[in-house]
């Protein structure tokens, strides 16, 4: 799997862009789960579950911290043979760390996500908008 992949060269590619509100979170993951099994992306396959819980990490913390001043979160779906690319994007400045918490602050959504992610062999980076205003968090997953 190379990391400098692109969700663009990959053969499966969904963008869906949503209020940023609770209902997100459901809509995103139905959505995730649609394309997969469009894709022909087994939903038993050890990747999926996962998959679908990051998802829901990372839509969830941007509808809790970015909803007031990002009104739309967008989530980019992508696949191909070896690897399955998530990313959700907010308007919100504040680029957080995907570090692990220090010992004793205990954890969070992203503390869970980076665990899953770097637990399945996958990548993930926080990417600022050119202007300074938003960020995207990506996630590779190996398939």
């Amino acid at each position: 799997m190379t990391t400098t992949l692109t969700p663009a060269a990959l053969p499966h590619r969904h963008v869906l862009t949503l209020p940023t509100e609770p209902a997100a979170v459901r809509v995103a993951r139905e959505t995730a789960e649609r394309a997969l099994a469009e894709w022909g992306i087994d939903r038993h396959h050890p990747a999926v579950g996962p998959a679908l819980l990051i998802l829901g990490e990372l839509v969830t913390n941007s509808v809790r911290h970015a909803a007031a001043v990002s009104p739309q979160t967008t989530v980019v779906y992508a696949a191909g043979p070896d690897c399955l690319v998530l990313a959700v994007h907010d308007r919100h400045p504040h680029r957080p760390s995907l570090l692990a918490p220090a010992p004793g602050r205990g954890t969070d959504g992203l503390a869970t996500v980076t665990e899953l992610t770097h637990g399945l062999g996958g990548t993930a980076v926080v990417r600022g908008d050119s202007d300074g205003r938003g960020k995207s968090i990506w996630i590779t997953l190996p398939l």
